[in-house]
């Protein structure tokens, strides 16, 4: 079996505990307005646009009609991403677990573990079964991050291999989810039942975005859901500000909060009896 993948970082320190490697697959299921990596959203439909904007010589149409990358020729400028019309990017590789794990095992002295986001990486979920067991095999941690769209139950082989999820609300209120992705949230808090009743819920992330949705109220109502579940061990909140980097032009205008905002935030928690809040 192979995913597609956009990138693997080989040590990241903010995707887990310890020092990891992060791998990012392709494609995405819902389409959140301040997503700050739009280009890993969908598949590349081979239409060549990027090919005739690569100064670098990078990308070429090959004999079967597909988009090839030289990552060799690559300046890393970013062209190919920004002129994209389908929220894609041509800088991707079809991989197996094996050739993905391969890249990791070079950073085994030095990593904890390998966390896997995307785009969805739950849209890979027999990929991921196997990346998980090699990475097993050597002692490391394995973490999901993921949005919560995709039920986990489905997949318990998976959750065998899998240290926890590091699960997204973007939104509490069912209209506001979708107003944020397109999508409500049902799926999302039935997953996050799920996994704080199993202990494989690792972290909840929540983007704050004052200008999109009423973050307050969506934290205080996240507070009371989840509040009950710290009888089965602590919760990770991270709390994260929007910021413009990365995100689609005519999403790019959100103010961005302070720290001071963020910090209301983490207190309207605290009361409720979380412990353990980031604020990024």
């Amino acid at each position: 079996m192979k995913a597609v993948v956009n990138r693997i970082i080989p040590f990241s320190s903010v995707d887990g505990p310890g020092n990891r490697t992060a791998i990012f697959l392709q494609g995405c299921n819902i389409d959140c307005k301040y997503c700050h990596n739009p280009e890993t959203r969908k598949l590349c439909v081979q239409c060549g646009t990027c090919v005739k904007q690569c100064l670098a010589g990078a990308l070429s149409v090959g004999a079967d009609g597909k988009v090839t990358f030289d990552p060799e020729k690559c300046v890393q400028c970013d062209t190919c991403i920004h002129v994209c019309p389908h929220d894609s990017s041509p800088r991707t590789c079809e991989m197996t677990p094996e050739e993905v794990y391969a890249r990791v095992k070079k950073q085994i002295p030095f990593i904890r573990g390998i966390s896997v986001s995307g785009g969805e990486c739950m849209l890979w979920p027999e990929f991921l079964t196997e990346l998980f067991r090699l990475a097993k095999q050597d002692g490391l941690g394995t973490l999901i991050d993921s949005n919560g769209m995709i039920p986990f139950e489905d997949y318990p082989e998976l959750m065998e291999v899998s240290d926890g999820v590091m699960l997204d609300i973007k939104a509490f209120e069912a209209a506001e989810h979708e107003k944020v992705t397109g999508f409500t949230n049902e799926m999302v808090l039935h997953n996050a039942d799920y996994l704080a009743r199993t202990g494989k819920l690792y972290e909840v992330r929540a983007v704050i975005v004052p200008d999109l949705y009423d973050t307050e109220k969506s934290i205080r109502e996240m507070g009371d859901f989840l509040a009950p579940y710290l009888e089965y061990g602590d919760i990770r909140i991270k709390i994260i500000a929007y910021r413009p980097m990365g995100v689609r032009e005519q999403y790019s205008h959100f103010q961005v909060p302070d720290q001071k905002y963020l910090s209301y935030l983490a207190d309207i928690l605290k009361a409720k009896g979380f412990q353990n809040i980031i604020l990024i």
